[in-house]
C-alpha cells in the first residue's frame, strides 16, 4: 500500500511566490527528464484486480473526475500523443490502464469517476475497481489526484480522498487546465485547496498546477514522479 507523504523522499521543498507550489532542483528535474526520455509502453487494461500486473515496480497511479483531463495530462507527460485514449465522452476509460516507464516504473490510469450518465452497473463496477485498487496495493507509491482547476474539489473528489486517507494511501493533488484561469485565480484556488488538504492525513502538502495543452507544470510533475521511482 501507498507510503504515508513523510515516508516517501521529499523533493521541491522550496515553494512559489504566487502558488505556493513546490520548486524543484536541477537535479530533480534533470532525474524527470531521464526518466520520461524513456518511451512508455503500454502493458495491459485491467477489468479487474486479479488481471493487475505482477509485483516487482513501483506504480503511480493517476485518478480524476470524468473529463477532468487525465488521458491528456498523460499523454503529454510522456510524450506519446495517443497512449491514453483521449474522448469527449467522459466516462470513457473504464479499466486500469497500465504503462511501463523504464525498468522501476508503472504509470497507471485510472477509470474516471463522478460521472453521472453511466449506467448504475458500470458505476457500480468502476467505483468498486477504484476502491479494491486504491485499498489493496502493494505496490502504489501514491496516486496523483487531478482536479480541475476551473472547478476545484468536488463531492466526489473528497469523497476519493476520504478513501485514500482512511487507507493511508499517499496522495498529491495535480491541477490540470490551468491555463483556463487567470494567476490570481490559480493562487486563490491552490491557497483553498492547501487549505483544505492540511485535514486529510494522508494528503502531500504540495500542489502541483499543469496544462497539458501549454506543457507547464510537465517537468515538475516529472521530476515528483522520478523521486517515487526510486534508484
Amino acid at each position: 500500500m501507498g507510503q504515508h507523504p513523510q515516508h516517501i523522499q521529499e523533493v521541491g521543498q522550496a515553494e512559489d511566490d504566487l502558488t505556493g507550489a513546490p520548486r524543484f532542483s536541477e537535479d530533480e528535474l534533470e532525474a524527470g527528464r531521464r526518466l520520461f526520455s524513456i518511451p512508455a509502453e503500454f502493458v495491459v487494461s485491467a477489468v479487474e484486480i486479479a488481471g493487475l500486473p505482477e509485483g516487482g515496480r513501483r506504480e503511480v497511479a493517476f485518478a480524476g473526475r470524468s473529463n477532468v483531463g487525465k488521458s491528456s495530462l498523460i499523454n503529454a507527460l510522456t510524450n506519446r500523443r495517443a497512449l491514453a485514449r483521449t474522448s469527449n465522452t467522459p466516462g470513457r476509460t473504464q479499466t486500469l490502464n497500465y504503462y511501463r516507464q523504464g525498468e522501476r516504473l508503472y504509470l497507471v490510469d485510472m477509470p474516471g469517476y463522478g460521472y453521472a450518465r453511466a449506467s448504475k452497473r458500470a458505476i457500480r463496477q468502476w467505483t468498486g475497481l477504484i476502491f479494491a485498487y486504491l485499498r489493496g496495493r502493494a505496490a502504489l507509491a501514491r496516486v496523483f489526484l487531478l482536479i480541475d482547476a476551473r472547478h476545484g474539489i468536488k463531492d466526489a473528489d473528497a469523497e476519493v480522498m476520504g478513501v485514500l486517507d482512511a487507507s493511508a494511501v499517499s496522495y498529491q493533488v495535480v491541477f490540470t487546465k490551468a491555463d483556463k484561469i487567470s494567476a490570481p485565480e490559480l493562487a486563490r484556488l491552490h491557497r483553498r485547496t492547501a487549505e483544505a488538504l492540511g485535514h486529510h492525513p494522508a494528503a502531500h502538502p504540495h500542489i502541483i498546477a499543469t496544462s497539458a495543452r501549454q506543457r507547464s507544470g510537465l517537468a515538475e510533475l516529472s521530476a515528483a514522479i522520478a523521486a517515487l521511482a526510486g534508484p
